[in-house]
Protein backbone atom coordinates (compact mmCIF):
# COMPACT_ATOMS: atom_id res chain seq x y z
CA UNK A 1 0.00 0.00 0.00
CA UNK A 2 0.93 3.76 -0.85
CA UNK A 3 -0.23 6.88 0.13
CA UNK A 4 2.32 8.50 -1.71
CA UNK A 5 1.61 10.45 -5.21
CA UNK A 6 4.55 8.68 -6.75
CA UNK A 7 6.10 5.16 -7.25
CA UNK A 8 9.74 4.33 -7.98
CA UNK A 9 10.54 2.11 -10.66
CA UNK A 10 13.73 -0.37 -10.50
CA UNK A 11 14.88 1.24 -12.73
CA UNK A 12 15.08 4.84 -10.32
CA UNK A 13 12.44 6.52 -12.66
CA UNK A 14 9.93 7.79 -10.24
CA UNK A 15 6.16 7.17 -11.85
CA UNK A 16 2.99 9.64 -10.96
CA UNK A 17 0.27 7.17 -9.36
CA UNK A 18 -1.83 9.50 -11.80
CA UNK A 19 -1.35 9.76 -15.77
CA UNK A 20 -3.54 10.98 -18.51
CA UNK A 21 -4.61 7.66 -21.14
CA UNK A 22 -4.87 8.62 -24.61
CA UNK A 23 -6.67 5.49 -25.76
CA UNK A 24 -9.37 6.33 -28.46
CA UNK A 25 -8.37 10.29 -28.35
CA UNK A 26 -8.08 10.35 -32.22
CA UNK A 27 -4.70 11.76 -33.61
CA UNK A 28 -6.80 15.61 -34.30
CA UNK A 29 -8.23 15.45 -30.67
CA UNK A 30 -5.14 15.00 -28.75
CA UNK A 31 -2.47 17.98 -28.62
CA UNK A 32 -5.91 20.11 -27.33
CA UNK A 33 -6.21 16.98 -24.83
CA UNK A 34 -2.89 16.57 -23.71
CA UNK A 35 -2.44 20.28 -22.99
CA UNK A 36 -5.35 20.37 -21.04
CA UNK A 37 -4.35 17.50 -18.76
CA UNK A 38 -0.92 19.12 -18.26
CA UNK A 39 -2.81 22.64 -17.54
CA UNK A 40 -5.24 20.33 -14.87
CA UNK A 41 -1.42 18.95 -13.08
CA UNK A 42 -1.19 15.46 -15.06
CA UNK A 43 2.68 15.12 -15.21
CA UNK A 44 2.02 11.65 -16.67
CA UNK A 45 0.74 10.86 -20.05
CA UNK A 46 0.42 7.54 -21.77
CA UNK A 47 0.56 6.88 -25.43
CA UNK A 48 1.03 3.79 -27.76
CA UNK A 49 2.38 3.23 -31.39
CA UNK A 50 -0.96 1.41 -32.20
CA UNK A 51 -2.98 4.66 -30.76
CA UNK A 52 -2.34 6.55 -34.08
CA UNK A 53 -1.89 9.68 -32.16
CA UNK A 54 1.53 10.11 -31.07
CA UNK A 55 1.28 13.29 -33.30
CA UNK A 56 -1.00 15.18 -31.76
CA UNK A 57 0.13 13.60 -27.95
CA UNK A 58 3.89 15.48 -28.68
CA UNK A 59 2.33 18.67 -29.95
CA UNK A 60 0.37 18.61 -26.65
CA UNK A 61 2.94 18.18 -24.87
CA UNK A 62 5.30 20.81 -26.37
CA UNK A 63 1.99 23.05 -26.09
CA UNK A 64 1.45 22.30 -22.76
CA UNK A 65 4.85 22.14 -21.50
CA UNK A 66 5.32 26.05 -22.42
CA UNK A 67 2.27 27.33 -21.43
CA UNK A 68 3.10 25.25 -17.91
CA UNK A 69 6.82 26.30 -17.65
CA UNK A 70 7.42 22.86 -17.43
CA UNK A 71 11.20 21.29 -18.28
CA UNK A 72 11.57 17.62 -19.95
CA UNK A 73 11.89 16.31 -16.80
CA UNK A 74 8.76 17.08 -15.68
CA UNK A 75 6.55 15.01 -17.39
CA UNK A 76 6.75 11.40 -17.79
CA UNK A 77 5.90 10.34 -21.26
CA UNK A 78 5.03 6.35 -21.81
CA UNK A 79 4.60 4.93 -25.04
CA UNK A 80 4.41 1.32 -26.40
CA UNK A 81 5.74 -0.96 -29.25
CA UNK A 82 3.37 -2.62 -31.77
CA UNK A 83 4.24 -5.93 -31.98
CA UNK A 84 3.18 -6.63 -35.18
CA UNK A 85 3.82 -5.15 -38.55
CA UNK A 86 2.08 -5.99 -41.78
CA UNK A 87 0.69 -9.43 -40.12
CA UNK A 88 3.93 -10.74 -38.59
CA UNK A 89 5.84 -9.94 -35.82
CA UNK A 90 8.48 -7.32 -36.12
CA UNK A 91 12.40 -7.77 -35.97
CA UNK A 92 14.89 -6.49 -33.39
CA UNK A 93 15.70 -4.48 -35.89
CA UNK A 94 12.42 -3.52 -36.61
CA UNK A 95 11.79 -2.64 -33.11
CA UNK A 96 14.24 -0.01 -32.63
CA UNK A 97 12.63 1.11 -35.91
CA UNK A 98 9.94 1.45 -34.32
CA UNK A 99 10.84 3.72 -31.10
CA UNK A 100 13.03 5.97 -33.13
CA UNK A 101 10.05 6.80 -34.99
CA UNK A 102 7.47 6.97 -31.94
CA UNK A 103 10.22 9.39 -30.57
CA UNK A 104 10.04 11.12 -34.27
CA UNK A 105 6.60 11.97 -33.56
CA UNK A 106 6.17 12.89 -30.12
CA UNK A 107 9.44 15.19 -30.79
CA UNK A 108 11.57 13.47 -28.11
CA UNK A 109 14.95 12.21 -27.93
CA UNK A 110 13.96 10.11 -25.04
CA UNK A 111 10.88 8.47 -23.40
CA UNK A 112 10.36 7.38 -19.79
CA UNK A 113 9.10 4.07 -20.19
CA UNK A 114 8.31 2.08 -23.26
CA UNK A 115 6.44 -0.79 -23.31
CA UNK A 116 5.82 -4.10 -25.68
CA UNK A 117 2.48 -3.76 -25.96
CA UNK A 118 1.00 -7.34 -25.91
CA UNK A 119 2.42 -10.75 -26.69
CA UNK A 120 2.92 -12.51 -29.88
CA UNK A 121 5.16 -15.33 -31.11
CA UNK A 122 7.59 -15.95 -28.06
CA UNK A 123 10.91 -16.18 -30.80
CA UNK A 124 9.92 -12.63 -31.85
CA UNK A 125 8.87 -11.54 -28.12
CA UNK A 126 12.56 -12.28 -27.27
CA UNK A 127 14.55 -10.54 -29.62
CA UNK A 128 11.80 -7.60 -29.00
CA UNK A 129 12.63 -7.63 -25.50
CA UNK A 130 16.28 -7.71 -26.14
CA UNK A 131 16.26 -4.83 -28.23
CA UNK A 132 13.88 -2.81 -25.72
CA UNK A 133 16.85 -3.65 -23.27
CA UNK A 134 19.59 -2.22 -25.46
CA UNK A 135 17.19 1.01 -26.01
CA UNK A 136 17.44 1.00 -22.48
CA UNK A 137 21.30 0.72 -22.43
CA UNK A 138 21.29 3.11 -25.07
CA UNK A 139 19.39 6.03 -23.45
CA UNK A 140 16.22 6.27 -25.73
CA UNK A 141 14.41 4.69 -23.23
CA UNK A 142 14.59 5.57 -19.12
CA UNK A 143 12.66 2.27 -18.08
CA UNK A 144 11.37 -0.33 -20.13
CA UNK A 145 8.82 -2.86 -19.84
CA UNK A 146 5.68 -4.85 -21.11
CA UNK A 147 2.30 -4.90 -21.39
CA UNK A 148 -0.71 -7.81 -20.64
CA UNK A 149 2.21 -10.11 -20.31
CA UNK A 150 1.15 -12.87 -17.62
CA UNK A 151 3.91 -14.78 -15.51
CA UNK A 152 4.57 -17.10 -18.16
CA UNK A 153 5.78 -14.42 -20.69
CA UNK A 154 8.03 -12.69 -18.31
CA UNK A 155 9.58 -15.88 -16.78
CA UNK A 156 10.88 -16.83 -20.45
CA UNK A 157 12.71 -13.34 -20.53
CA UNK A 158 14.01 -13.89 -17.28
CA UNK A 159 15.19 -18.07 -18.32
CA UNK A 160 16.39 -16.03 -21.36
CA UNK A 161 18.94 -14.33 -19.28
CA UNK A 162 17.24 -10.98 -20.07
CA UNK A 163 17.09 -7.83 -17.97
CA UNK A 164 13.19 -8.23 -15.55
CA UNK A 165 10.97 -5.66 -16.74
CA UNK A 166 10.42 -2.55 -14.82
CA UNK A 167 6.74 -2.37 -15.21
CA UNK A 168 3.52 -4.50 -16.60
CA UNK A 169 0.76 -2.12 -17.81
CA UNK A 170 -2.42 -4.34 -17.03
CA UNK A 171 -6.35 -4.50 -16.85
CA UNK A 172 -6.78 -4.43 -13.01
CA UNK A 173 -9.91 -2.79 -11.28
CA UNK A 174 -12.18 -4.58 -8.30
CA UNK A 175 -13.59 -6.78 -11.06
CA UNK A 176 -10.30 -7.74 -12.09
CA UNK A 177 -7.94 -8.20 -9.60
CA UNK A 178 -5.70 -10.31 -10.89
CA UNK A 179 -3.62 -11.42 -7.47
CA UNK A 180 -1.36 -13.67 -8.61
CA UNK A 181 -0.09 -11.72 -11.30
CA UNK A 182 0.09 -8.79 -9.08
CA UNK A 183 2.07 -10.97 -6.12
CA UNK A 184 4.17 -12.22 -8.75
CA UNK A 185 5.26 -8.37 -10.26
CA UNK A 186 5.58 -7.47 -6.93
CA UNK A 187 8.16 -9.89 -5.66
CA UNK A 188 10.42 -9.50 -9.10
CA UNK A 189 10.09 -5.57 -8.49
CA UNK A 190 7.92 -4.99 -11.47
CA UNK A 191 5.21 -2.40 -10.69
CA UNK A 192 2.03 -2.93 -12.33
CA UNK A 193 0.34 -0.37 -14.13
CA UNK A 194 -3.45 -0.06 -14.21
CA UNK A 195 -5.75 0.27 -17.33
CA UNK A 196 -9.53 0.42 -17.71
CA UNK A 197 -9.89 1.54 -13.96
CA UNK A 198 -12.76 2.51 -14.49
CA UNK A 199 -14.28 -0.72 -16.06
CA UNK A 200 -17.35 -0.83 -13.48
CA UNK A 201 -18.88 2.31 -14.22
CA UNK A 202 -21.96 2.21 -15.92
CA UNK A 203 -20.63 4.75 -18.14
CA UNK A 204 -17.35 3.20 -18.82
CA UNK A 205 -16.51 2.67 -22.60
CA UNK A 206 -17.47 0.30 -25.40
CA UNK A 207 -14.94 -0.20 -27.74
CA UNK A 208 -13.96 -2.30 -30.65
CA UNK A 209 -11.97 -5.83 -29.56
CA UNK A 210 -14.25 -5.74 -25.71
CA UNK A 211 -16.65 -8.63 -24.88
CA UNK A 212 -19.56 -6.84 -26.06
CA UNK A 213 -21.71 -9.20 -24.23
CA UNK A 214 -19.69 -9.13 -20.98
CA UNK A 215 -19.06 -5.41 -21.50
CA UNK A 216 -22.89 -4.39 -21.42
CA UNK A 217 -23.44 -6.97 -18.38
CA UNK A 218 -20.85 -5.09 -16.37
CA UNK A 219 -22.52 -1.16 -17.51
CA UNK A 220 -25.89 -2.76 -16.59
CA UNK A 221 -24.85 -3.53 -12.80
CA UNK A 222 -23.26 -0.43 -12.93
CA UNK A 223 -26.57 1.10 -13.26
CA UNK A 224 -28.40 -0.10 -10.63
CA UNK A 225 -28.88 2.57 -7.78
CA UNK A 226 -27.68 0.01 -4.77
CA UNK A 227 -24.08 -0.79 -6.99
CA UNK A 228 -21.28 -1.08 -4.28
CA UNK A 229 -19.45 1.47 -6.25
CA UNK A 230 -22.12 3.90 -5.62
CA UNK A 231 -22.65 3.20 -2.19
CA UNK A 232 -19.00 3.38 -1.25
CA UNK A 233 -18.12 6.95 -3.12
CA UNK A 234 -20.88 7.90 -1.30
CA UNK A 235 -19.50 6.86 2.03
CA UNK A 236 -16.47 8.50 1.02
CA UNK A 237 -17.76 11.51 -0.48
CA UNK A 238 -15.91 11.35 -3.91
CA UNK A 239 -17.32 10.27 -7.53
CA UNK A 240 -17.42 6.65 -8.30
CA UNK A 241 -14.50 7.53 -10.69
CA UNK A 242 -12.93 8.89 -7.88
CA UNK A 243 -13.35 5.38 -5.96
CA UNK A 244 -12.13 3.13 -8.47
CA UNK A 245 -8.97 5.46 -9.23
CA UNK A 246 -8.15 5.63 -5.46
CA UNK A 247 -8.84 1.87 -5.33
CA UNK A 248 -5.70 1.77 -7.34
CA UNK A 249 -2.96 3.73 -6.51
CA UNK A 250 -4.02 2.87 -2.71
CA UNK A 251 -2.60 -0.31 -4.14
CA UNK A 252 0.34 1.57 -5.54
CA UNK A 253 -0.55 1.15 -9.40
CA UNK A 254 0.08 3.87 -11.43
CA UNK A 255 -3.44 4.75 -13.00
CA UNK A 256 -4.14 6.19 -16.35
CA UNK A 257 -8.15 7.72 -16.87
CA UNK A 258 -8.78 9.39 -20.32
CA UNK A 259 -10.83 12.22 -20.51
CA UNK A 260 -11.27 14.97 -22.99
CA UNK A 261 -13.71 16.90 -20.12
CA UNK A 262 -10.76 19.54 -18.04
CA UNK A 263 -13.52 19.60 -15.40
CA UNK A 264 -13.39 15.68 -15.28
CA UNK A 265 -9.50 15.70 -16.07
CA UNK A 266 -8.96 17.61 -12.27
CA UNK A 267 -11.59 15.32 -10.95
CA UNK A 268 -9.87 12.47 -12.15
CA UNK A 269 -6.47 13.56 -10.39
CA UNK A 270 -8.25 14.57 -7.03
CA UNK A 271 -7.89 10.83 -5.81
CA UNK A 272 -4.97 11.33 -3.01
CA UNK A 273 -7.57 13.28 -0.14
CA UNK A 274 -9.34 10.21 0.74
CA UNK A 275 -7.95 6.62 2.30
CA UNK A 276 -10.30 3.41 1.92
CA UNK A 277 -10.36 1.52 5.04
CA UNK A 278 -9.35 -1.95 5.95
CA UNK A 279 -13.02 -3.44 5.67
CA UNK A 280 -14.24 -2.23 2.60
CA UNK A 281 -10.61 -3.29 0.51
CA UNK A 282 -11.37 -6.33 2.21
CA UNK A 283 -15.16 -6.85 0.99
CA UNK A 284 -13.61 -5.36 -2.70
CA UNK A 285 -10.80 -8.58 -2.79
CA UNK A 286 -13.72 -10.46 -2.56
CA UNK A 287 -15.51 -9.07 -5.97
CA UNK A 288 -12.58 -9.98 -8.25
CA UNK A 289 -14.00 -11.56 -11.63
CA UNK A 290 -11.10 -13.12 -13.04
CA UNK A 291 -9.67 -12.02 -16.72
CA UNK A 292 -10.77 -8.58 -17.48
CA UNK A 293 -12.65 -6.98 -20.65
CA UNK A 294 -9.87 -6.13 -22.75
CA UNK A 295 -7.49 -8.85 -23.36
CA UNK A 296 -7.80 -12.41 -22.55
CA UNK A 297 -5.30 -14.12 -19.88
CA UNK A 298 -2.36 -15.69 -21.92
CA UNK A 299 -3.01 -14.54 -25.83
CA UNK A 300 -4.50 -11.35 -26.44
CA UNK A 301 -5.93 -10.45 -29.92
CA UNK A 302 -7.21 -7.21 -29.76
CA UNK A 303 -5.39 -4.20 -27.78
CA UNK A 304 -6.48 -1.35 -25.13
Amino acid sequence: MTNTRERELTSGVRIPLVGFGTFLIPNDQAASAVENALAAGYRHVDTAEVYENELGVGEGLRRGMQREGLERSDVFITTKLWPLTQERNKTGAETVRSLDESLERLGLDQVDLYLIHATFGREQRLEQWQALAEAYKSGKARAIGVSNFNTAHIDELIEAGLPVPHADQIELHPWSQKPQLVSYLNQKGITPIAYSSLAPLSTWRTAPGHPSGKTQEMRAEGEHSDSPFKKLAEKYGVTEAQFLLGWGVQNGYPVLPKSTNPDRMRENLDVFSFRIDDADLEDIRGMDRGAGLAWGEVDPTTHG
